[in-house]
């Protein structure tokens, strides 16, 4: 049973919404067009959305990778700030068709790769998410485990497993996953509550801890004076540019997976103007604050403790005030919790349940996530600073990045951001294209994360690769884009304009 092509849309405001109701096999009511009654979400929605996923542990601690390896402390946040203002324009992008079709990312998916073939970048996106998911789950996992060894201090002295941990930071890291999944059993409608109380909260420990750090230092420490490594005379002289554009790539890739998945978020948002001035106010003012609490919190942490402590939960657990210490740690799991599950449960719930519409729900799909979240062994991604930014980040940054030079290079250029808003559901339609994949996306997709493979697989060394290729993969993410972007337009011309760009989309 297909639905009835000649549905009607209803157009107000350059917001698009169907009247009727669509009947179709690749349709739910999480993958449905969202309704103009439904669109809640103001331009400072939209800013305190990103000020909360923000403003979490990973940003908090994002800037020691950087100086670990041997950035100052001013290089790292400028980095971390430049790379989240890059990564604003595809976010931005792609956020328009979300807020002008109320729909989600897998659906947004379907003009370019076809009805089925918008499975291929869903499940692509959907894995990555399930590895933060499990990094999340982890880091709230750990917070419960640090307030229960300051009462137990035994629990510190359990020997590691065949796992790499201990049997107590293992049944914490499940404890708080099992509140996770208890969340996303309770529904869509819980994560606003969450989003709502983390945003202030996370942000006022922030500062709290600022003014504790300098107050108690006298000053921010030493970490501030520190000149970077890369300086004259400093142990990594003349490497700083060889440094600084893998990690550019790794800061583009931490938010690369909401760049393509942020129509899931938009699609309830009033307008254009709503979406693009809350994120540009939102994302990048929010990741350079809060790395830069990170950084001077962590400095101010030598002078005080005599050993830099650059994980904010270690850190809480040095205060002397037991109260003091549940409630700053309880606060941090609320504040992982909120931001995993709007980061890192939405796109990817959505994302399975794009496989099988009529079998499985948000919720379901929020299981499945949780279930990999376990499997991905989040521990091991965040034990070594120089394998969180070369091998996740940036590893993966070469598969969104082809995906997002895609989407854009279709929404925009192709299709000049006119959709029909029907077809996205029926079979044997418009972007149905040949048994429902678009063979122009397929081979775009593949050609943009290529070039990047040899690279991805020297740096993880199954094997030894030329110079070149190395070089090449500090550049994954803009590789990737652009590469796939533009094939997919000049195949998309050399198929011509009958199944590639969807002629009733633009009648």
């Amino acid at each position: 049973m297909t639905t009835d092509a000649r549905l009607a849309v209803r157009v107000s405001g350059d917001i698009h919404e169907i009247e009727g109701e669509i009947v179709s096999p690749y349709i739910n009511h999480d993958l449905e067009p969202t309704r103009i009654k439904d669109r809640k979400w103001a331009m400072k929605d939209i800013a305190a959305l990103w000020i909360s996923m923000s403003a979490c542990v990973p940003t908090y601690m994002l800037a020691s990778s950087l100086i670990a390896e041997g950035m100052s402390w001013w290089q790292a946040v400028v980095t971390i700030f430049l790379g989240n203002t890059i990564v604003l324009l595809p976010m931005i992008l792609n956020a328009h068709a979300g807020t002008k079709y109320g729909i989600p990312f897998p659906v947004y998916c379907r003009p370019s790769f076809g009805i089925l073939g918008a499975n291929i970048p869903a499940i692509l996106r959907a894995l990555v998410a399930c590895g933060w998911f499990g990094i999340q789950a982890w880091i709230g996992g750990w917070a419960i485990y640090k307030i229960i060894a300051v009462f137990v201090p035994s629990w510190e002295s359990a020997p590691a497993n065949l796992l790499g941990i201990s049997l107590p930071q293992l049944l914490c890291f499940l404890f708080f996953w099992g509140i996770n999944m208890w969340v996303i059993h309770k529904g869509i409608d819980s994560i606003r509550v969450l989003l709502n109380i983390k945003a202030p909260l996370l942000i006022a420990l922030g500062l709290a801890l600022l003014a504790w750090a300098y107050g108690k230092a006298g000053g921010f420490g030493p970490m501030l004076d520190t000149p970077s490594a890369f300086a004259a005379g400093g142990k990594k002289e003349g490497q700083f540019w060889s440094f600084f554009f893998p990690a550019l790539t790794g800061m583009i890739g931490f938010w690369a997976t909401l760049s393509l998945n942020i129509p899931d978020f938009t699609r309830y948002a009033y307008s254009q103007r709503d979406q693009v001035v809350g994120q540009a106010l939102g994302l990048p003012t929010t990741m350079g604050l809060y790395s830069f609490i990170g950084v001077a919190v962590t400095s101010a942490t030598a002078v005080i403790y005599g050993e830099t402590i650059w994980d904010p939960v270690v850190l809480i657990t040095k205060f002397k005030n037991p109260v003091l210490l549940v409630v700053a740690l309880f606060s941090l799991c609320i504040a992982t919790l909120a931001t995993n599950i709007a980061a890192n449960v939405v796109s990817p719930a959505n994302d399975f349940a794009n496989l099988w519409p009529k079998g499985i729900s948000f919720r379901t799909g929020g299981f499945i996530t949780g279930v990999i979240g376990i499997l991905i062994q989040p521990w091991r991604l965040v034990s070594d600073p120089s394998g969180y930014i070369f091998t996740w980040l940036v590893g993966y940054s070469a598969l969104l990045g082809a995906i997002g030079g895609i989407l854009i290079a279709d929404y925009f250029i192709v299709r000049k951001t006119k959709l029909d808003l029907v077809q996205l559901y029926v079979r044997e339609g418009s972007y149905w294209y040949r048994g429902g994949f678009n063979l122009a996306a397929i081979i775009a997709l593949c050609a943009g994360i290529l070039p990047n493979l040899p690279g991805f697989l020297g740096t993880i060394k199954v094997m030894t690769v030329d110079p070149m290729w190395m070089k090449l993969y500090n550049y994954a993410w803009f590789v990737g884009f652009f590469v796939s972007g533009a094939l997919y337009i000049v195949l998309t011309r050399i198929f011509g304009r009958t199944e590639a760009t969807a002629v009733k989309a633009e009648a």
